[in-house]
């Protein structure tokens, strides 16, 4: 469906004619007819109909600012999905007249960019803006965002790029540096609660009865846990909620229609987890997982290791990330660690999904019980921080293997001591090129408090001089 004018005076009726924008767009797929989609025909019109992000559109902040003087630059709008990516650009058309250009980046390509430019050149010589939306722009390739570059630059299209992935990984950075980069934020529940009340009395006209929540639902709570600050997820909850009541009940009777948490569960059947197995879900959830098992609490790791393998990570990945934690996080406190991630590593392997995941969970399980100690991490960091900053690395003679007569003759292997030779398989000696240095600093935490205990009586004795 085209952007009509028609259409866009029924959207905002104080814009001004957008004919410009359909010279050269065909896809346009904005709809406020009365069979559209709640959270279509509830779309906000202006920014204080807007829900949360009030570090942006409350007093004082960015897009509030641009809209008191009618001037916005292109920016990157960043945020999960259904949190009002594409109702703020179309706000944003409306306060800067512009004319609205709507493109899904899914579907375009360089050829279309270019004729949207050009049309946007014509319009700027009849003195009219041109607003260009991009859907997904992460979904551009370089050549595509590089054909954005000139115009963004010389003000020819003031862009708005909508992405669910970090700009800074999927947007070049000569795009990113003419424009501004503004992250939308998840409705908080409070949120909830007010979409919930204007959903409720505008199903409640659209339906001819009265539709309220059960006595002690307490909805809004289920709902925000249920969409995970989705506001699009929250409307289309309650509409096929109160669609699934009504056709259930006698449509005849004007009593009042009561949304349960019972009708919301049975319309939206189960939570689809939000992940992303190649974008920053797939990064921040790993993250959590490995925290949880640092900070030893295998009930959390265990749910995390759930939204993984029900959203299809790759378990391998996993037990990589296990065998590195166990080394990384455990390491002597608990030196059975790292062989059994080792073991589960190698199970999942040649077991693989779903039979794996009881290994893994063992693993898990396991892993996130064990005393903690990074020690042996933080020595190789200090050794390899002395090598990058210029330490000596000449190995000394004493030190040295001695396979030819010559190398003897120059010294090599002169003087070392072999320490099977001593009492307690121990013998005072230098082992560094120059000074001593101290890399390993046990911990009293598990089987890691004998190795302290052991270390420190043959340092004692290495360092008495």
């Amino acid at each position: 469906m085209k952007l009509t004018p028609k259409l866009m005076d029924t959207l905002f009726p104080d814009l001004e004619d957008s004919r410009g924008a359909t010279e050269t767009h065909k896809a346009e797929t904005f709809n406020v007819l009365n069979n559209a989609p709640l959270a279509e025909r509830m779309r906000p019109r202006t920014f204080d109909d807007v829900l949360g992000q009030e570090h942006l559109l409350g007093e004082g902040a960015p897009l509030r600012v641009f809209a008191e003087h009618g001037v916005f630059p292109s920016m990157i709008l960043w945020g999960a999905p259904g949190i009002g990516k594409t109702t703020l650009a179309l706000i944003i058309a409306k306060r800067a007249n512009a004319d609205f250009i709507r493109l899904s980046a899914v579907e375009a390509g360089v050829k279309e960019v270019r004729e949207i430019i050009a049309g946007a050149e014509k319009r700027q010589k009849r003195g009219k803006n041109s607003l260009l939306f991009i859907d997904e722009i992460h979904r551009f390739n370089k050549n595509q965002q590089d054909a954005l570059l000139h115009a963004v630059e010389q003000g020819i299209i003031t862009l708005i790029g909508a992405t669910t992935e970090n700009p800074s990984f999927e947007v070049n950075s000569a795009l990113l540096s003419r424009s501004r980069v503004y992250t939308l934020r998840p409705l908080e529940e409070k949120h909830t609660a007010i979409l919930m009340e204007r959903a409720l009395k505008r199903l409640s006209e659209d339906v001819g009865r009265t539709v309220v929540e059960a006595e002690g639902a307490n909805l809004a709570p289920l709902l925000f846990r249920l969409t995970s600050g989705d506001a699009r997820g929250v409307l289309n909850a309650l509409e096929s909620a109160v669609h699934l009541v009504a056709t259930q009940e006698n449509t005849e009777t004007n009593e009042p229609l009561v949304i349960s948490q019972e009708s919301i569960e049975a319309a939206l059947q189960q939570k689809t987890p939000r992940y992303d197995k190649k974008g920053e879900g797939h990064y921040d959830t790993i993250s959590a997982f490995i925290k949880s098992l640092r900070g030893s609490d295998p009930d959390a790791a265990l749910f995390w290791l759930a939204v993984m393998l029900e959203s299809g990570e790759d378990a391998r990945f996993i037990a990589r990330r296990m065998l590195i934690f166990a080394s990384e996080d455990i390491g002597n406190a608990a030196p059975e660690a790292l062989p059994l991630a080792l073991a589960v590593f190698q199970a999942v392997d040649v077991i693989g999904m779903p039979e794996c995941r009881i290994n893994l969970a063992q693993g898990v399980t396991f892993l996130a019980s064990c005393p903690k100690s990074n020690a042996s991490y933080l020595a190789i960091e200090r050794a390899l921080a002395d090598v990058r900053s210029g330490a000596d690395t000449t190995v000394p003679l004493h030190l040295r293997n001695a396979p030819t007569k010559f190398m003897k003759q120059e010294g090599y292997g002169s003087g070392y001591k072999y320490p099977h030779d001593f009492d307690g398989h121990f013998v005072e000696e230098t082992y560094f090129p120059d000074h001593e240095r101290r890399y390993y600093e046990p911990t009293t935490m598990g089987k890691e408090q004998d190795v302290k205990r052991h270390l420190e009586e043959l340092r004692s004795e290495r360092y008495r001089s």
